[in-house]
């Protein structure tokens, strides 16, 4: 697994210049180090909000907050390490797409059927997520015992796909051609590396897309209306 430096000296080969850094956290004093340090973590989160990387995906559930208004039920504290919200589930919720249920009111159904999966039915709750006065990021949501699915911030490479290292080496590689190269030749080159990180994007996300497979259960119209 690549480590930041590593990332960073990649990027830098990717523009042709054989500078090989040591150490971005502090800079090293060369001026690739301070480019480095300047550009890396802009590059890294960025590219972590163009996708719902799974190796950034969390679930939590929410610790409750005083609630200021009354448009919603619920406020609860954001995970401190939130990069992005995907979605707020009900606690025992599975995933986004279906949600278990025990019918009570029929005992042959509870008993050969339960517990099912809704066909399709789709679960994740309207929410809001604001700052109040202290600075302090509150979700506001209908869902009581809120779950969040989020994409968390994820600073340590280690954790990091080989693809989404391509993609972020050749973005990092974009906002370093400018300060490296500079002038004309400088803003052709960004504009290269830019539309290398897009073809390494789209096999990221397609590679890490194939790490999930969740596919509601189907129960037909006669059986759900028994």
């Amino acid at each position: 697994m690549a480590s930041v430096v590593e990332i960073c000296n990649l990027a830098l080969a990717h523009l042709g210049d054989d500078a090989s850094i040591a150490s971005i956290d502090p800079p090293e004093g060369s001026a690739q180090a301070e480019h480095c340090a300047r550009f890396y973590p802009i590059a890294r989160d960025s590219l972590l909000q163009m996708h719902n990387w799974n190796f950034a995906s969390r679930r939590a559930l929410l610790a409750s907050v005083t609630m200021p208004y009354s448009m919603w039920k619920y406020a609860y504290a954001v995970p401190g390490d939130m990069m992005v919200a995907v979605s707020v589930l009900p606690h025992d919720a599975e995933n986004d797409y279906s949600a278990k249920f025990t019918p009570s009111d029929n005992p042959d159904f509870l008993h050969n059927y339960a517990p099912l999966v809704a066909a399709g039915r789709y679960v994740p709750q309207p929410y809001s997520i604001e700052t109040d006065t202290s600075g302090n990021k509150v979700l506001y949501t209908d869902q009581e015992n809120a779950l969040l699915r989020y994409q968390a911030l994820v600073t340590d490479p280690t954790k990091f796909d080989p693809l989404f290292v391509m993609a972020l080496s050749h973005h990092l590689a974009a906002m370093l051609a400018g300060p490296v190269i500079k002038g004309d030749q400088g803003a052709a080159e960004g504009k290269r590396q830019t539309q290398l990180m897009v073809g390494y994007l789209q096999q990221a996300r397609m590679s890490d897309g194939n790490q999930r497979n969740i596919k509601p259960e189907h129960i037909t119209s006669w059986i759900a209306g028994r």
